[in-house]
């Protein structure tokens, strides 16, 4: 599988179909959505139809994906993604930076870590 991005203690990699039963773990937990859509489970339905597609995409101003499967290096769990992608398709002048991490990985300054540095690479 290849790398986008590694920190001290995370890979980042392109997500796969074979994801979706980590993104339906993740989003199955109230605490991870409660601020996203209060809390509520997101479907394995919603994972295959809405939420891979999105992961997947290429956005073409650059030349890759604009979400990443994130672990844990250490260990090589699987703690959630990143985000950092343009918000109009063609666009690179304008981002979004964003993260989702599964409760085990919260207060380790994993957020931080991995957004420092797909700010240092774009």
């Amino acid at each position: 599988m290849p790398i986008f991005l590694e920190t001290e203690r995370l890979v980042l990699r392109p997500f796969t179909e074979a994801d979706a039963e980590h993104l339906f773990a993740l989003d199955s937990d109230p605490d991870v959505m409660r601020f996203i859509n209060g809390g509520r489970p997101t479907s394995r339905e919603a994972i295959q139809a809405q939420t891979l597609p999105r992961l997947l995409h290429d956005h073409p101003c650059f030349a890759t994906r604009g979400y990443w499967a994130a672990r844990e290096k250490a260990s090589a769990a699987f703690l959630g993604w990143f985000e950092f992608r343009p918000l109009a398709e063609g666009n690179p002048a304008v981002v979004e930076l964003g993260y989702r991490l599964n409760k085990a990985a919260w207060g380790r300054g994993y957020a931080t870590e991995g957004s420092r540095a797909l700010i240092d690479k774009g």
